[in-house]
Formats: structure tokens, C-alpha cells, sequence
């Protein structure tokens, strides 16, 4: 019967045979419907996409150019923001602060960090333990994060004040210290109070985190090291390191991107003093671009900021790759 409706489709002229047609109608079906698929998928994209470029994409690339313009004040009236080039960037460089700001803005970063990272690990391998009121500790160990930034600044500015503060109360009832310390008008001590105070709400994020993955992690693994011996620092070593490194790295860059540009903080505690000694690169772009005016300097420095960000961000990725490769 197939033969013969072929002979008769080819003695009228049709070219495709009938048995022929049928898959490839069905294939160009399929492809139809996958298109459709994909439009409809680019539909509910395009509200996410408006968002990000809106208002994550046009101010970075605003800022970017505003770095290379004479932006100031004049520029909101006028429209008018002359092209300077590199002008700003090399007087932001040469400034008697940036040098200043930059290192304290790498021992900011560094001492949170690792102050951060090193108390939310261990609070998170003593949570990983069941004992009594576990879930109500931790729940109330969130507390500092979920408390705006200036108020926590403005707490600990309390805190830690030279002459009424509690923390100067304290050690001086233990007979610990004989002068009140200025913890935050000593230029010897303020950016060790800063940091300080940094680590006390940065904290819970590490714990929520590491927590996270280590619960991600089978108890039978830590069974099978215990019959090789391995229990305590090395069951730590060689089973909850190798595991825990992926949130580790997530953990350690965010923690940098995040604190690398803090402002809050610096700003309820010091504003930038006392002598500049905690002045960072975020709170120096601040003072440039929200107390002189000066907009095109506060992007520049802006965005320096922004490249030191990517730059950790990439290193650190690519040797964490090279070192579980290995």
C-alpha cells in the first residue's frame, strides 16, 4: 500500500515522498515548540534583567566615566562635567592620604577577615555538636547581623567612649588598666577598635555559612576516619577541611568584597580620625565625594576600590582551582 501511494504522489510531481514528510513535520514541530519554549523563558528574564541593568549595571558604568570627568556640584545645574582623563586618579594617588588609606584599608580587611573566619569556624564546629538550646543560641547569634550597621557603630561608640564607656568601666573595676585608653581618639588604637568592632558583626555571617556546610557533611565519613584513627585535629584535617573549602572560598570572597569597602562603621565609630588613622578607601571616597564635593575624585577612588576587589576576587579563585586540581 506504501508503494503504491509513492508511485502515485511522484506521478503527480510532488518531489517528497509521503512517508518521508511525516518525520521531518514532526522534527520542524519540535523545533517550533522549542523556540517558543526559549522566547517565553527570555520573557521572565527580561524583568531581572531591567533590574541589574538599572541599577547595577548604569551606576557602575556611570561611575566609571564620572572618573574621568571634572564632576562637582556645578555639573547637577549646568549638565556640564569636563572630560579631565587621568586627572583625577593621579591626584587621588598623590594625595598625602591615599597612602595611608590604603594600608589601612588592607590591615582592615585582613584583620577582619581572619578575625571573622577564625571565631565563625570554631563557633560553627561548637554548634555542630547537639546539646541543649542549640537552635536558640544560634538564632540569638544572628542578632549583631540583623542590626543596622549605624546603630551597632553607634552602640559601640558607647561602648568603647574614653571616659563613660562601659569597656574602660570593666578594666578599670579588674584594676587591668591605670589610664582610661582612648580607644577611639588614640591613633595607636582606633583602627585595632575598629576592626574589633567589624569582626563582632561580621561573625554571624561566617557562622550561618560554615555551619551550612558543615552539616552538609555525612556523619558516616567521620565514622570511617575514626576507625583509621583519625579523630580529633586530624578527622578536622583530612575529612572537614577537604570538604568544607568550597564554602570556604565563597565565604573568604565575599567576606573581602564586603569589607574592603565598609563605611558604616568607620564612619558611626571615628569618621576617618583620629589623624586619619583609620581612614580607609571607601571613607576617603566618601569624604571626597559627600563632604568636598568633589564627585569625579570619589569615583576614581571608587573605583580602585572596585579593581582591588576583582583582582583578590580572581587570584584567590584561580589558586583555590589550582589547589583542589591537586
Amino acid at each position: 500500500m506504501a508503494d503504491v501511494l509513492r508511485r502515485a504522489v511522484r506521478a503527480k510531481g510532488h518531489p517528497v515522498p509521503i512517508a518521508d514528510s511525516a518525520p521531518a513535520g514532526r522534527k520542524l514541530g519540535r523545533l517550533e515548540k522549542r523556540g517558543r519554549r526559549r522566547q517565553s523563558h527570555l520573557l521572565f528574564l527580561l524583568p531581572a534583567l531591567a533590574y541589574m541593568v538599572a541599577f547595577f549595571g548604569y551606576p557602575v558604568v556611570k561611575n566609571v566615566v564620572m572618573g574621568f570627568q571634572h564632576y562637582t556640584t556645578t555639573t547637577f545645574y549646568t549638565g556640564q562635567a569636563p572630560w579631565v582623563g587621568l586627572a583625577n586618579y593621579r591626584a587621588v594617588i598623590s594625595s598625602s592620604v591615599f597612602d595611608k588609606a590604603l594600608l589601612n584599608t588592607v590591615l582592615f580587611t585582613v584583620g577582619s577577615i581572619a578575625g571573622q573566619f577564625l571565631t565563625g569556624l570554631a563557633i560553627a564546629l561548637f554548634f555542630r555538636r547537639r546539646f541543649p538550646l542549640n537552635g536558640v543560641m544560634r538564632s540569638l547569634l544572628l542578632l549583631p547581623w540583623l542590626v543596622p550597621l549605624i546603630v551597632s557603630s553607634a552602640v559601640w561608640r558607647w561602648i568603647l567612649d574614653q571616659d563613660n564607656g562601659v569597656l574602660n568601666r570593666f578594666l578599670g573595676a579588674l584594676h587591668l588598666v591605670q589610664d582610661r585608653p582612648g580607644w577611639l581618639t588614640s591613633t595607636s588604637l582606633a583602627l585595632f577598635a575598629v576592626i574589633v568592632v567589624n569582626i563582632w558583626i561580621g561573625i554571624p555571617f561566617n557562622v550561618a555559612i560554615l555551619y551550612g556546610g558543615l552539616q552538609d557533611i555525612p556523619e558516616e565519613l567521620y565514622e570511617a576516619a575514626a576507625l583509621d584513627g583519625a579523630t580529633g585535629w586530624r578527622a578536622f584535617r583530612y575529612v572537614t577541611w577537604p570538604l568544607l573549602r568550597p564554602v570556604v572560598s565563597v565565604v573568604l570572597v565575599l567576606g573581602v568584597v564586603y569589607t574592603v569597602k565598609v563605611l558604616d562603621v568607620i564612619l558611626g565609630l571615628t569618621n576617618g580620625g583620629p589623624a586619619d588613622s583609620t581612614q580607609t578607601i571607601a571613607s576617603q571616597s566618601y569624604q571626597l565625594s559627600f563632604q568636598q564635593f568633589d564627585f569625579g575624585q570619589g569615583a576614581a577612588l571608587g573605583n580602585i576600590l572596585i579593581v582591588i576587589s576583582l583582582v583578590f576576587a580572581v587570584l584567590y579563585l584561580r589558586a583555590n582551582r589550582r589547589a583542589v586540581e591537586q
